[in-house]
């Protein structure tokens, strides 16, 4: 203890000089604090955001088991790029990628190739970087030119596409939705390749409504363009949440390695992987398409190790915490667990329909999220923003925002039913849903009007 804080056993809670004074903002404090003064602060702080379960926004896991929690204490101070330090996490992370291989239907899973990331934005970067070494290294054995790489994808794309295109320097080409064509489909897909297309990448689970992208549709596509033009386009599967769910749920639904055209598919361990935050994965069908000069060799505390990332550094515990999970739960019990989130869901987007103000975007029936819009006509007087923020003021965090790009005149609002959503608290949404939409169909005016502030985030 220091001069700048004192204590004895007679001081109340709430009122020792840290606590009386106010935590510091933007300058570290000039002396020490007692630990117990440092945590109180700390928790007193964190109280004010919201409970993390009734954040239906995310699809972030936010709830894991006891023994989760002490598997993940004895594990948060490994970093994962230490193998020569930590070869047993490094192990269980070639265990892990593995295992997904084979979930994922790939020919020969030792012919595979994977490996984890913070998560599954890393996971579809590294999957790009491959598409886009791959074309270059043809291209320049052709004699020709390197300069303008695209990459087609849906208009409703997770952001993180966004960002590899900007960050490497790759053209983007959005294909649109539509209300006729809710996904990337295959259709019309021959106007945005050409033989500068690196690649396409199919969503197994839109962020913006959960439906899947027909991956099988896709490549037949894929396939017609070959014939008649010679490219040979290659997939990226985007599983970030459906590659851990159409296992399990939807086994016979082709979309994965099964297809020869998909060289690699990426998922987050932290989303319907089941694991605290963060963790992704990426695998490719065959070594081959991981091409071997990116790829670095490093020296690192003494060892020689192979490393393909674009962190260094990072926890070690989130690949323990998944082989945990794959261990405890199997396929069986990944099955239970999402089928039961899944049931949930088509409860709650079976009640929803059922009130006249909305129509159903789509029901959960893919990965268990849906979204709904408010039926033309049936109000001027709220908005879906309005809903959003009656639900939060009693703790339920619904986001409300607009579709993307030739659907942004359309507003949904979306729920994403995780692990530890259940039934009871289900039934609980379901009611204040309701209330809160009377509440809102009674009112005899509009309610005021300012820029919409949507919850939505990717």
């Amino acid at each position: 203890m220091t001069d700048h804080e004192t204590s004895s056993p007679a001081t109340p809670m709430f009122a020792r000089p840290a606590e009386a004074a106010g935590a510091a903002r933007h300058v570290i404090p000039a002396g020490e604090s007692l630990p117990d003064t440092a945590k109180q602060i700390v928790e007193d702080e964190t109280i004010l955001d919201g409970n993390a379960r009734l954040n239906l926004a995310t699809f972030v896991s936010t709830w894991m088991d006891d023994d989760a929690k002490q598997v993940y204490a004895a594990s948060f101070d490994k970093n994962m790029i230490d193998k020569d330090e930590y070869p047993q996490t490094a192990a269980i992370e070639d265990n892990c990628w593995h295992m997904l291989a084979n979930l994922w239907n790939a020919p020969d899973a030792e012919k595979s190739i994977g490996t984890s990331t913070i998560g599954s934005s890393e996971a579809c970067m590294l999957g790009g970087l491959a598409f886009k070494r791959r074309w270059q290294q043809a291209r320049r054995a052709a004699g020709k030119d390197t300069s303008t790489p695209n990459l087609v994808m849906s208009s409703a794309v997770q952001v993180c596409w966004e960002k590899f295109c900007n960050y490497f320097d790759v053209e983007p080409r959005y294909v649109p939705i539509s209300s006729e064509h809710k996904t990337l489909d295959g259709h019309d897909l021959a106007k945005y390749v050409d033989e500068n297309t690196i690649g396409v990448v199919a969503i197994m689970g839109v962020t913006y409504t959960g439906m899947y992208e027909p991956v099988a549709e896709i490549a037949a596509a894929l396939d017609e363009i070959q014939k008649n033009t010679g490219l040979d386009i290659p997939i990226h599967v985007d599983g970030a949440s459906g590659a851990m769910i159409a296992p399990f749920l939807q086994p016979d639904l082709v979309w994965d390695f099964r297809l020869e055209r998909v060289h690699s598919i990426s998922t987050s361990g932290h989303k319907y992987g089941l694991v605290y935050p963060g963790l992704g994965w990426v695998v490719w069908r065959d070594a081959q398409w991981l091409p071997e000069d990116l790829v670095f060799q490093v020296s690192y505390l003494g060892g020689e190790m192979p490393t393909f990332a674009l962190n260094f550094s990072r926890p070690g515990a989130q690949v323990v915490l998944q082989y945990y999970l794959f261990l405890r739960l199997g396929f069986e019990g990944y099955r239970a667990v999402q089928q039961a989130s899944q049931d949930v869901a088509k409860y709650l987007s079976a009640g929803i329909a059922k009130l006249d103000a909305f129509e159903l975007w789509n029901d959960g029936s893919d990965i268990p999220v849906f979204a709904w819009r408010l039926k033309d006509g049936h109000t001027k007087n709220w908005t879906l923003y309005h809903l959003q923020d009656r639900l939060r003021m009693k703790g339920w965090l619904i986001p409300a925002y607009p579709m993307p790009a030739d659907l942004e005149q359309i507003t949904v609002q979306r729920i994403v039913v995780r692990n530890g959503l259940s039934m009871d608290l289900a039934i609980e949404l379901l009611q204040a849903i309701e209330t809160e939409v009377a509440y809102l169909d009674a009112l005899e005016s509009p309610m005021p009007i300012e820029k919409p502030q949507s919850a939505f985030h990717h």
